[in-house]
């Protein structure tokens, strides 16, 4: 059995994959590239390798992927939930514990494309009290490139 979307969505998801690109990236105004910078100075983040070891080792961590549900949805690393950046402040409770009672020290490690929305997620975790966010800079392509462990 084969889907055909329809032509209008196709064309909305076209243009919502161009905006995602990175050439798109590129022409972000100079105060968005500002606060990734900033908050890279004040959370912890991991590269590549150090991610890859973390996902070899489920359990470890807590792994998000805070790209849109599309994007998730298209690939994911194994082990990986998706709460969307914009979400993050409402929706990870419901993986740590309500409020009152949730684990603050449960290490969470952030990913998404290319390190700048997990960078900016993983600083309001720590703006909520969490106490070990990181934030995984790398560039997703660049991981499944390399043949790690990629959920399509």
């Amino acid at each position: 059995m084969s889907t055909t979307i329809p032509l209008p969505l196709t064309f909305i998801m076209g243009s919502i994959l161009a905006l995602s690109s990175p050439a798109f990236a590129q022409s972000f105004p100079p105060i968005v590239k500002q606060k990734v910078e900033a908050a890279q100075k004040q959370v912890k983040t991991i590269g590549m390798e150090e991610y890859r070891k973390l996902v070899e080792n489920p359990g470890a961590a807590l792994i998000v992927d805070v790209r849109e549900p599309y994007e998730y949805v298209a690939g994911h690393v194994p082990g990986a939930i998706n709460i969307p950046r914009g979400l993050i402040p409402s929706q990870i409770w419901n993986h740590v514990g309500s409020s009152d009672k949730a684990d603050m020290e449960r290490p969470v490690i952030l990913q998404c494309q290319s390190g700048r929305r997990a960078t900016l997620a993983a600083q309001s975790l720590q703006d909520l009290g969490f106490t070990q966010t990181t934030a995984v800079i790398m560039n997703l392509d660049d991981w499944q490139k390399a043949g790690n462990p990629f959920v399509k």
